[in-house]
């Protein structure tokens, strides 16, 4: 069995299978087997299961809330907004079921009639990370079987429970055995059935962009659709004009969510020399007025880390910055020894040359480095491999554009730290992935195109 721990003070929180070989091949069966008979139920039959699954889990809220706060260590308010954010995602697509419309376009032959038609690509699999097993696992589920898809996942070994109690709920949905599968076990071999099985048309991965490329190299031997949204180095730009506080208050929600455990944190936060010192010092300010502590708080508080090795990733981050000249001006060290909590930590004057400037830094630390002119502050936005999300701060709308137009990020976003809703499409570019998540685009990468040209119509 895989054992699971409270990050905040190691207790047992669960236990989930570590399933065999055998075990996986069987589920693995049972999803490809499904598939026809998804694949030909209404859209309208299939939107109706998934809606039911949405108000069962909706019922049911604050458990999978507390349950996330236990199994991953995030707060209960931010463990709350993930559940609405990853319901919306079925309630969406619940609706989207019924929208997945083809074409007819001009005929080129006399006599005949030209058809589009979007047909579910087949099976498909899923493996989730550990910092939204709640979000992650919705997502990809509801697009999948909305556009007529059967789907197995596997979630990360951190936290699989919140995984399973949604499976649970699907099945009382309705949603039966095939359709949703899910396996736990050794991730390595997991993935290896996935890639190599060729009835799995599509394989849908959030993660490193290491594994990314492995997984990406797997499934070239059978030519699988990919979607894939990978490591994310994201910039987050404060310029002269910009409103000091409401740049603040975006960047120390957008940082300190998950404490710093995700995706599109901000990473690099650019602040245009006039305003740099001002803006330090009122950021330090404000992030040490929040609490580091275990999630169950009535107000917002920074949790602990996932891991010991999510905790000498950090710290060696923040070593290795001061190494080369930058100041800790706040936080850099374990909020209390032999835990997973990290303090809020503030990094002034980095040079580029630190690891921490092309690295994803997964925790709660917030790197200020200094810039001049707009575009001097976009080429070195642009210096990484990554390019999942920007962040930029100003009123002026040319600059706005201008932003938009030359960061190299798959999203840009401008005078606000939030991202994500259902009804968006969310992906990077480069090595942050390909494909989307979430609105029309996202349904699109389930779902096959056919033309079929109808001819002899004179007769």
């Amino acid at each position: 069995m895989i054992k699971v721990y409270n990050p905040a003070d190691g207790s047992l929180v669960g236990e989930a299978p570590e399933m065999t070989f055998s075990e996986v091949s069987a589920a693995i069966d049972r999803t490809c087997a499904a598939f026809p008979a998804w694949s030909r139920t209404l859209a309208k039959e299939r939107g109706a299961k998934l809606r039911r699954w949405f108000e069962l889990v909706s019922a049911d809220r604050q458990a999978f809330a507390e349950l996330m706060v236990k199994e991953n260590g995030k707060c209960l308010s931010d463990a709350m907004g993930e559940v609405a954010y990853g319901l919306g995602f079925v309630e969406w697509y619940a609706e989207e079921a019924k929208r997945v419309y083809g074409d007819t376009i001009p005929t080129h032959a006399a006599n005949a009639a030209v058809l589009v038609t979007k047909e579910p690509i087949g099976p498909t699999a899923s493996i989730t990370p550990w910092n939204f097993p709640f979000m992650m696992i919705t997502r990809k589920v509801a697009t999948a079987l909305a556009a007529g898809c059967t789907m197995i996942i596997k979630p990360s070994e951190e936290t699989p429970l919140t995984a399973y109690k949604l499976l649970d709920y699907a099945r009382e949905a309705g949603i039966p055995e095939g359709v949703f599968e899910m396996v736990t076990g050794d991730p390595k071999s997991i993935g290896e059935a996935f890639t190599s099985d060729p009835r799995i048309q599509k394989i849908s991965f959030t993660g490193s962009t290491a594994v990314g490329k492995l997984l990406a190299r797997n499934c070239a031997e059978t030519l699988k659709k990919m979607t894939m949204e990978l490591g994310g180095n994201a910039p987050f730009i404060v310029f002269d004009d910009a409103d000091i506080d409401t740049a603040l208050a975006g960047l120390v929600s957008a940082k300190l969510r998950n404490s710093g455990q995700v995706c599109i944190s901000p990473n690099r936060i650019y602040v245009q020399n006039s305003i740099y010192d001002a803006f330090a010092e009122k950021l330090k300010v404000a992030v040490e007025r929040i609490r580091v502590d275990q999630g169950f708080q009535d107000e917002f508080v920074v949790g602990p880390l996932i891991n010991q090795s999510a905790i000498n990733k950090v710290d060696a981050l923040v070593a290795d910055a001061v190494s080369h000249g930058a100041t800790v001006l706040s936080g850099g060290a374990l909020a209390r020894p032999d835990s997973l909590f990290y303090k809020p930590t503030i990094l002034t004057n980095v040079p580029d040359t630190a690891q921490v400037c092309q690295t994803e830094i997964f925790g709660p630390v917030f790197p200020l480095y200094r810039f001049d002119t707009e575009e001097e502050v976009v080429d070195r936005a642009n210096n990484t491999e990554y390019g999942l999300v920007a962040y930029a701060y100003t009123p002026d709308l040319g600059r706005s554009f201008r932003i938009s137009r030359n960061i190299k990020s798959g999203m840009v976003i401008l005078n606000s730290g939030s991202v994500g809703t259902e009804s968006v499409p969310f992906g990077g570019v480069k090595q942050s992935g390909y494909g989307r998540e979430g609105s029309y685009y996202g349904i699109q990468e389930y779902v096959s195109v056919k033309y079929t040209l109808m001819a002899g119509l004179d007769r």
